[in-house]
């Protein structure tokens, strides 16, 4: 019987420890969130950081920007919060508008603030093991792990997907874990003989319930990082969930695996961050 990994449960109990630690130590934290234009999704995704900063006891300060505003002008906005004493983290909403340099404007975030994990220094910092922040899909992903029982020690991981966001920070985390890492991409040639070695799976590679049974050892660890919709308007991942959770030992869902957990992490990053700058 497939375990299912209950992402909201686990990202609740992570949000009820940040808010006791909120709460017990008196912290007062406040994250600055700028959203360039009103992309319907980046709008869902920063109204649910402002719910989880609420619920946890973190004050946020909304920067809505209209589409045509100058790169200058949201650089600008971003060096004002880097000196504000009172901003512990910054947060700029991706994708942002096709004449905004995004490497530039992740760059201009203080890498003591950059509470996303995008940073290069923040990068940098996770691939020789220093401290730093860590992008929240995958340090998300770790807690799914680790909260559920899943051992990573020994164990050959195999990710699908080679993004900074995901991939790439993925391999390194699990790699800290100490598990057996192989990363896959477009030219990875026989991905199915590759994806069967994995104990555990992790997918992010924006293809529709591209993963079928014919890719998943038995008895593996599946994490779908991926999130469509689908005919009828209805959310599905990049796994083939009714097809291949059968044969899995675990298995996140989408909605509700992998995606309420970036939020969880996003505010343990803010907590952090506030420890950062003392």
């Amino acid at each position: 019987m497939s375990i299912r990994i209950d992402g909201k449960q686990i990202s609740q109990q992570i949000k009820d420890e940040l808010k006791e630690k909120v709460k017990n130590e008196n912290l007062d934290i406040t994250l600055a969130v700028i959203q360039v234009g009103n992309d319907p999704a980046s709008t869902v995704y920063v109204g649910n950081k402002k719910k989880a900063c609420e619920y946890i006891g973190i004050r946020s300060l909304a920067y809505e920007l209209p589409e045509e505003t100058p790169e200058a002008e949201l650089l600008e906005l971003i060096e004002q919060l880097n000196k504000r004493e009172d901003v512990n983290g910054i947060l700029v909403q991706l994708p942002l508008p096709a004449h905004m340099d995004e490497d530039k404007v992740i760059q201009t975030i203080s890498p003591k603030k950059d509470v996303d994990g995008f940073h290069p220094q923040s990068v940098g910092a996770l691939s020789i093991g220093q401290p730093g922040f860590v992008s929240c899909t995958p340090a998300g992903i770790i807690q799914l792990l680790k909260r559920s029982g899943v051992e990573m020690d020994g164990k050959e991981c195999v990710i699908v997907g080679r993004s900074n966001i995901v991939g790439k920070p993925m391999a390194l985390l699990m790699l800290r874990e100490n598990a057996t890492v192989t990363i896959c991409h477009s030219h990875t040639k026989d991905l199915k003989e590759v994806t069967k070695r994995a104990d555990i799976l992790i997918v992010a590679i924006g293809k529709p319930k591209f993963i079928t049974k014919e890719y998943v050892k038995e008895g593996a660890v599946v994490i779908d990082v991926g999130i469509h919709r689908g005919v009828e308007q209805k959310l599905c991942g990049d796994v083939d969930y009714e097809d291949v959770a059968p044969i899995t030992h675990a298995i996140t869902p989408v909605p509700g695996g992998v995606g309420p957990m970036t939020i969880a992490m996003l505010m343990n990053n803010c907590v952090e961050a506030r420890g950062l700058q003392e």
